[in-house]
């Protein structure tokens, strides 16, 4: 690949990547609405619970650290609990019970009526997060899913569903870790 046309095609996602980020603004009622959820839950001493898988799952680390730790501002540490972080759990849960297990055991034996759980699937189908949200459901936790433009069968499990209106897995990804980090910036600021 030529310099020019290297530099073209780094335009093309780049600009495709504005477009999509343009197309999220209609989202920022229901983001809102995510915020006051979680926030209602960490105030009240609940928990958020993440999961998801590949890229999804660096999502949930990623802001479950945010939270715990700091984003902008030295605050208390909130309750923010990526399920994918424990290696042997999830190998011991997949070798024992299979992979659709993972996560759904983990919040099976960890959540509570009060707590939230973050779903994050780019396709909405990914069938350990379909059981998460199921497992969450039997413990009376809200569920917020984080997906693609379709939903898939996430969006009919959910309290609220965040679908990124786009079906080009890049673009939704990016779309997410925006979500995250103005997630964590409002709530960062509701709970100092």
């Amino acid at each position: 690949m030529g310099s020019s046309s290297a530099v073209e095609r780094i335009t093309a996602i780049w600009e495709d990547h504005i477009r999509t980020a343009q197309s999220l603004l209609p989202l920022a009622p229901a983001v809102a609405s995510a915020v006051d959820l979680i926030a209602t839950a960490l105030a009240g001493e609940g928990r958020l619970f993440l999961a998801g898988n590949g890229g999804s799952a660096a999502d949930a680390l990623h802001l479950a650290a945010e939270l715990t730790g700091r984003f902008l501002e030295d605050r208390r540490p909130l309750a923010a609990i990526a399920l994918n972080a424990n290696p042997s759990s999830a190998s011991a849960i997949g070798n024992d019970f299979g992979h659709e297990h993972v996560f759904a055991r983990e919040l099976s034996a960890l959540g509570r009526p009060g707590d939230v759980l973050l779903a994050i699937s780019t396709s909405g189908n990914s069938p350990n997060i379909l059981l998460a949200v199921d497992a969450a459901r039997r413990r009376r936790m809200q569920v917020i899913g984080l997906t693609g433009e379709s939903g898939g069968k996430l969006r009919g499990g959910c309290d609220l569903c965040l679908c990124v209106p786009s079906v080009h897995t890049p673009r939704v990804q990016e779309m997410h870790i925006t979500i995250g980090h103005t997630i964590c910036e409002l709530l960062e600021a509701r709970l100092r």
